[in-house]
């Protein structure tokens, strides 16, 4: 199985992206009047090593260990011949948003200084990881499930893998081999990624290649070192806005032929349950109003919305969204810093600029 490496494949326009050594991050404002999907071009990427480009003719996907009764490989053409699933799912780095524990809130965390374009929705259509397994004969006293990438080891760590516990495992999580209506592209995981809703990005493993199954857990450096006690991803808001963006003033007593008010949309997630209630202030937090659903509101995605705003002054303002999931967890106006930068889901404090239009 031939690889030949680049750093990432697809163009990283500055439109469309913010580069953080060797991994992008995707703008905001990319992704107003897109629709719900987040579009191939602009999907963030976060990259260990490089993105591998893979043979899907030679590729194959191996399962093995103490928790299967049949161990066997899969071929590209038999996963395609397989029945298949569509789903809807946000992937999002377990670092989105780490810069604001430094800009916000006054103590920086090491890592990639990522805003909070770390997060993508795609469709991604695959079979079910638990077909596969009982396809290999899954025991009984399997415990953990832990799939391996192909990209090239990273350090002296070896290649990226992190565990899963067998009852996620044959839940929701999909083997992907397409991403909004086509092949998954070499930056995504072609030829085949795992997708696992509601969980951090890290869970989700690209270019995989194989699946470990045991009867007891299982421990590597990408849950014993790195995302440490990291899974279900936080409740998150974001505007469909660049940052610092300039908006000209509008409102009751704009002249005739005048735009009325702004309307502001944003999305919010949680990786633990549906979002119910998005709120958003435009004076840095002193008032909070109630913002309008549209679009899917889906288990493990994202919740669109929008809401209306006359600012009657120019000059600098702070505009602010907070949402609420099923759950009952609301976005706090501040979070405890995570060590190594994970799972920020502080209010964000987004700063706009009124001028005169």
């Amino acid at each position: 199985m031939k690889q030949v490496t680049a750093t990432i494949v697809k163009p990283l326009p500055d439109h469309l992206f913010r580069v953080h050594d060797g991994n992008a991050e995707m703008r905001w404002e990319a992704m107003s009047g897109v629709g719900y999907h987040t579009p191939n071009d602009r999907f963030f990427v976060r990259n260990h090593t490089a993105t591998p480009l893979i043979d899907a003719a030679t590729w194959q996907l191996h399962l093995h260990g103490a928790g299967l009764l049949r161990p066997r490989a899969f071929t590209y053409d038999e996963l395609l011949s397989m029945p298949s699933r569509t789903h809807d799912v946000a992937i999002e780095c377990a670092g989105n948003g780490r810069g604001f524990y430094g800009t916000q809130q006054g103590d920086p965390a090491p890592g990639a200084q990522w805003g909070l374009g770390a997060v993508g929705v795609a469709r991604w259509r695959g079979v079910p990881l638990r077909h596969l397994l009982k396809e290999a004969g899954l025991r009984p006293e399997a415990v953990d499930v832990l799939p391996t990438g192909l990209d090239a080891p990273f350090e002296h760590y070896g290649h990226v893998r992190r565990p899963l516990p067998v009852a996620k495992a044959v839940d929701d999580v999909l083997v992907a081999y397409g991403m909004n209506g086509r092949p998954l592209p070499p930056d995504h995981g072609f030829p085949v990624r795992l997708v696992v809703p509601g969980w951090v990005g890290i869970a989700s493993i690209k270019w995989l290649g194989d699946i470990e199954v045991s009867t007891s857990r299982m421990f590597t450096p990408w849950n014993t070192v790195f995302y440490r006690d990291v899974a279900a991803q936080p409740v998150k808001s974001a505007f469909e806005l660049p940052w610092d963006a300039r908006l000209p003033i509008r409102g009751p007593h704009a002249w005739r032929g005048r735009p009325g008010p702004h309307v502001l949309r944003g999305r919010s997630w949680s990786g633990r349950g549906r979002i119910v209630k998005v709120e958003v202030s435009f004076d840095g937090g002193a008032t909070w109003h109630l913002a309008e659903h549209h679009g899917p509101h889906l288990v493990g995605a994202w919740l669109p919305w929008h809401v209306q705003w006359a600012p009657r002054h120019t000059g600098p303002a702070v505009l602010m969204a907070r949402a609420t999931d099923e759950t009952g967890a609301t976005q706090p106006l501040r979070t405890p810093k995570h060590p190594f930068g994970y799972s920020f889901d502080a209010v964000v404090r987004h700063p706009v600029e009124v001028v005169n239009g």
